[in-house]
């Protein structure tokens, strides 16, 4: 894969999509806490995040968020993983959000067989109003930059994200940037605006101008109509040749695709998963180290922190683990590369000190 110069690049990466306020109850339950601590997240961001703070790279962040108080909070926490916000599109405040806000996610991490639950509330902001033509990705791509991210959520979104999406990479392509694209489907985004019948159709569009593709069981089966053999609604078994099988489908119908990459994940609580991933990658299948009975302490962004690490492997030809991104709460990493590459050489949890 031909990837641009990075000494004559701005960016190692650039991500399109939301980034929203998460409010974490902790332990406790949405419905019952009287406290939240707050993060900033989304499928997106977290990929440029993650390869910002752990693994030292360049990156941006295409977004938009209303100027309030609650927009400058999550700027801030966006200052604080070392991702470039110069890209943000600030929209002014109608003063209650009537015509546009800021999204907020609510998130449980759960534990043992109470699973984790995601609740959104993102209608009507800022980033879902984007169009096409609002952002000059002429401009942007000519400064130098050597990868373009986004997925299917940003594509959710709205009637227009998809256009915006569209319009991105296809001047990404132009300017000779790979571009990858996660499905990462989540049924709640897709159900009022026709599920997952519209969720292949607007994926499918987008996909054929990707070079980089990642997805897990549900995102290749119900949002872009690869089923996987071998593999039932509770996703109990997740047999890799089955996967291998299900890549062979996809790669004949999007061959401009380069890398196709999915995680193999198997819950058996909330708090123990079995953990693996297989992607293709120049004519052959690669396998992660299996990871069975993983501990979790948040499982949210384990996806989008395993697509920064195989990102960063692509980009600086070298492997990377993404486990430990379950490992902190949040929806992105706290694990630095030190700690990557100890337990990629087989370290343990003994204490360091």
């Amino acid at each position: 894969m031909k990837i641009n110069d990075p000494s004559s690049c701005r960016h190692d990466l650039v991500s399109l999509g939301e980034v929203m306020l998460r409010l974490d109850p902790g332990e406790g339950r949405v419905a019952t806490t009287r406290t939240f601590q707050v993060w900033e997240g989304g499928g997106e961001y977290n990929v440029a995040r993650g390869l910002r703070r752990c693994f030292g790279l360049r990156t941006g962040i295409v977004t938009a968020l209303v100027d309030n108080p609650v927009g400058r909070l999550v700027e801030d926490l966006m200052l604080q993983g070392g991702v470039d916000v110069s890209t943000v599109r600030w929209v002014p405040d109608d003063g209650v959000g009537r015509r546009v806000r800021n999204g907020l996610n609510f998130t449980e991490r759960g534990f043992g067989i109470r699973a984790a639950v995601g609740c959104s509330d993102r209608g009507h902001t800022a980033v879902s109003q984007l169009n096409a033509g609002d952002i000059d990705w002429e401009c942007l791509f000519a400064g130098g930059v050597r990868w373009f991210h986004t997925g299917g959520i940003f594509a959710s979104l709205s009637e227009t994200t998809p256009e915006v999406a569209r319009e991105a990479m296809e001047a990404a392509r132009r300017h000779r940037v790979i571009v990858s694209y996660d499905l990462n489907y989540r049924p709640s985004l897709w159900r009022g605006i026709g599920g997952a019948e519209k969720a292949r159709v607007v994926n499918r569009e987008l996909v054929s101008l990707a070079d980089v593709l990642f997805g897990n069981e549900e995102d290749f089966s119900v949002a872009l109509g690869f089923p996987v053999e071998g593999v039932d609604e509770h996703h109990a078994a997740l047999p890799a040749e089955s996967f291998k099988k299900m890549i062979d489908s996809v790669r004949a119908e999007f061959p401009s695709l380069q890398v196709i990459a999915t995680t193999l994940r198997a819950a058996h609580t909330a708090t123990r998963n079995d953990w693996g991933a297989v992607a293709w990658y120049e004519g052959q299948f690669y396998e992660a180290t299996p990871r069975p009975d993983l501990e979790i302490l948040d499982r949210v962004g384990g996806g989008d922190s395993f697509a920064s690490g195989l990102i960063y492997g692509l980009l600086m030809n070298k492997s990377a683990a993404w486990a430990l991104a379950m490992t902190t709460p949040g929806d992105t990493s706290m694990a630095t590369l030190t700690e990557v590459e100890r337990v990629m050489k087989g370290g343990t949890a003994r204490v360091s000190r």
